[in-house]
C-alpha cells in the first residue's frame, strides 16, 4: 500500500477533530501569549546560562508551533480568515517574544553588575541558518500534521516541538538586540523563518494529501466559535478589573 493511500484512509472524524484542535490550539488568547512570554523567558535564561535542559524546558511548554501550522492549514484550504489570524498570531507571538528575551537579557545585566552578555553556545547555535535547519522543519512539519490526525500519535507532538527551534531562536535574537550584536540577532531570526517555512511547506503538503480542504466549514465554525469565547472572556476580565478599581476605590473614600 503507498504512502498516498494511506493519508487517503484516514477518517473523516480524525480530520475534523484534528482541524479543530489545530485553530482550538491556535486561537490568539491570553493562555497562548502568556505561555510563549513564559516559554521566551525560560529560554532567555536557558540561553544565557549556557544549559541546554533549560531551552529544552522551554520548547516544550511553547504553543507557537500552532499558529505556524494554521498559516498551513489556511494556505491548503485557501481559507482567507483562519489564514489572517494565524499570521497575525505568529507576528504579535514574534513580537512578544523579542520583547520577553530582551527584558530577560537587561535583567541579566541588571543582576550581574552590567557585565556584559555572554555569547554562550548555545546562543551561538541558534545563529547558523541552514539547509538542514530547513530539512528539520520540513520532517517535523510532516511528523506533526500526521500526529494530529492520528489520536494514537498525538503523545508525539511534545517530541516534535522540541525537535524544531521555534522558541530558542526568537530568544536568541533578543538578546542579540540588547547586545547590540546584529550578526547574533540577524541570524537567529533568520533560523526561525528558516524553520517555519520548512513547517508550513510540509503542513501544506501534507494536509492536501489528506483533502482536508473539504473541511473548510470546520475550520471556519471553530473560528467563529473561538471569537464568542475570547470575547466572552475579555469582558469577563473587564468586569473584574472595573470591580477591583470600585471596591479599591470605596476603601480609600472609607
Amino acid at each position: 500500500m503507498s504512502i498516498l493511500s494511506r493519508f487517503q484512509t484516514i477518517e473523516d472524524s480524525d480530520k475534523q477533530r484534528a482541524v479543530h484542535t489545530l485553530v482550538e490550539r491556535a486561537t490568539p488568547d491570553f493562555d497562548f501569549f502568556f505561555m510563549i512570554t513564559l516559554s521566551v523567558f525560560m529560554a532567555s535564561f536557558g540561553l544565557l546560562l549556557g544549559s541546554e535542559t533549560i531551552v529544552i524546558g522551554s520548547m516544550l511548554i511553547a504553543p507557537l508551533l500552532y499558529p505556524v501550522l494554521g498559516v498551513a492549514l489556511g494556505l491548503s484550504m485557501s481559507d482567507p480568515p483562519l489564514l489572517r489570524q494565524s499570521l497575525w498570531t505568529v507576528v504579535k507571538a514574534l513580537l512578544i517574544a523579542l520583547s520577553a528575551s530582551a527584558l530577560a537579557a537587561l535583567f541579566f545585566i541588571a543582576t550581574h553588575s552590567g557585565r556584559s552578555i555572554p555569547l554562550t553556545p548555545t546562543i551561538i547555535a541558534q545563529t547558523a541558518p541552514s539547509l538542514f535547519w530547513l530539512l528539520v522543519g520540513i520532517v517535523a512539519g510532516i511528523a506533526v500534521t500526521y500526529a494530529l490526525v492520528r489520536p494514537k500519535l498525538s503523545e508525539a507532538l511534545p517530541g516534535v516541538a522540541i525537535s524544531v527551534a521555534l522558541i530558542p531562536p526568537l530568544a536568541a535574537a533578543g538578546i542579540g538586540i540588547i547586545s547590540l550584536n546584529l550578526s547574533v540577532a540577524l541570524g537567529s531570526l533568520a533560523t526561525f523563518f528558516v524553520n517555519v517555512l520548512g513547517i508550513v511547506a510540509a503542513g501544506m503538503m501534507t494536509f492536501s494529501l489528506m483533502d482536508v480542504y473539504r473541511l473548510r466549514t470546520t475550520a471556519e465554525r471553530t473560528l467563529a466559535h473561538e471569537a464568542v469565547r475570547v470575547a466572552q472572556e475579555t469582558e469577563k476580565a473587564k468586569a473584574v478589573e472595573e470591580d477591583v478599581k470600585e471596591n479599591t476605590g470605596a476603601q480609600n473614600s472609607a
